[in-house]
């Protein structure tokens, strides 16, 4: 019965810890957003609304099976995101360059 519980508990952390990353790459990129409004916290992922719930970590999990299930908040996005930032930075430098030569 203790190793069943055990791998229970393990296996919710491994859950948890997964919300959590996600939740943090998503701030990170400013792609979620929640408020508390009339006794509950809404959650947008990529300005959609996908979750509202009563408490924040019930709306942050609901959320994250929400945007899995509609295909928001994917990792792909953001490397694409990131990816086109970087093709702008590097264009931008290259520009730069162009009208001031060292």
């Amino acid at each position: 019965m203790q190793r069943v519980r055990a791998n229970a508990a393990a296996a919710a952390n491994a859950e948890d810890a997964s919300v959590w990353r996600w939740f943090s790459a998503l701030l990170e990129e400013r792609r979620i957003r929640w408020r508390y409004m009339f006794d509950s916290w809404v959650v947008n992922v990529d300005r959609t609304s996908v979750a509202t719930e009563r408490t924040f970590y019930d709306a942050i999990r609901a959320a994250k099976d929400e945007a899995d299930r509609r295909g928001l908040g994917q990792f792909a996005e953001r490397s694409r995101t990131r990816r086109t930032r970087s093709d702008a930075s590097q264009h931008e430098r290259q520009t730069q360059n162009d009208f001031h030569p060292h």
